[in-house]
């Protein structure tokens, strides 16, 4: 591995240093798939930088990572440099202070690779419409955490009114496996669904979107109902055959249930923000069914609140 510090530096520095290094390691910046910039504060750039030099091995990328300190200092850039720590691609971390913190995006362009997809994550807080954010303009594909809020519920329900296509949110991407499992449970002939519900510990922000992804693709009201946990427990699909059920106590194994079969145990393990990412640097593509759900989530939000 090799590192390099630059206390009151510049892009253009920074990028020198980027090629010295590589050369040094006999490692040519080639093979890097796209630059992600994560957009942190101290507090968590630690477990952010983890998640994403995990995801990198899947996907070798430039992560760069902005950190905003102090505004009230005078202007100066700080920048950490690694290249070969557990991961093909880059990081550099860039500390900004003074008023160089409301103009990030003048020092992470020209550190971006040249003709690869830009993808930005917010880890913790994030602007009202990532899209409009001086650095959400500058990526193709722009991923949010609701479940950093502290009203996550709040946050989930409120993304469709910023939303663009190439936005997402990871409290989605969690729920891939859920979906997955209550597609293939809808794969053999069933009977007219009344309704169900979603169950949950209070306060999780993919619990509504799951009812209201169900609500929209099976036309019938998903309500959402508290449990103790964790996380999501139980999504429960009731038809004029009888009651679909995933239920879920432990985190890791689910029991699928259907009328007239029987029960049948599938994973269904919580998976770590590593993970999470990598799956969203997979597609770059605007995802139709995240826009469906949050849409839908806002519409039933807004008629609720009447």
């Amino acid at each position: 591995m090799a590192s390099f510090m630059l206390s009151g530096t510049n892009a253009s520095k920074i990028s020198s240093h980027l090629t010295h290094l590589r050369h040094q390691m006999g490692a040519p910046a080639i093979g890097m798939v796209l630059t992600l910039v994560v957009v942190c504060d101290e507090s968590n750039q630690y477990d952010a930088v983890r998640a994403a030099t995990e995801a990198a091995r899947e996907h070798p990328s430039r992560i760069l990572v902005v950190i905003s300190r102090d505004p009230e200092e005078g202007i100066r850039l700080d920048a950490e440099l690694r290249i070969g720590e557990s991961t093909p691609g880059e990081v550099v971390l860039l500390r900004l202070y003074g008023e160089l913190t409301a103009h990030a995006d003048s020092v992470v362009s020209p550190l971006l690779l040249p003709d690869t997809p830009v993808v930005a994550w917010w880890p913790g807080d994030c602007p009202d419409s990532p899209a409009e954010d001086p650095i959400g303009v500058l990526a193709q594909r722009r991923i949010t955490d609701a479940r950093s809020a502290a009203d996550s519920v709040r946050a989930i329900t409120g993304r469709a009114r910023g939303y663009v296509p190439g936005d997402t949110d990871l409290a989605w991407t969690r729920l891939t496996p859920w979906r997955t499992l209550l597609a293939a449970a809808f794969d053999q002939r069933v009977g007219e669904v009344t309704g169900g519900s979603v169950e949950a510990v209070s306060g999780h922000a993919s619990a509504p979107l799951l009812a209201a992804w169900l609500s929209e693709r099976i036309g019938a009201p998903m309500e959402v109902s508290p449990s103790a946990g964790p996380g999501l427990t139980a999504v429960r699909v009731e038809t004029v055959d009888g009651e679909i059920a995933v239920t879920r106590s432990d985190a890791r194994l689910a029991t699928l249930s259907r009328p007239g079969q029987p029960d049948r145990r599938v994973a269904l393990a919580r998976r770590p923000t590593s993970e999470l990412l990598s799956e969203e640097l997979r597609r770059l593509d605007p995802d139709e069914l995240y826009a469906a759900a949050i849409r839908w989530l806002s519409r039933t939000a807004a008629t609720s609140s009447r």
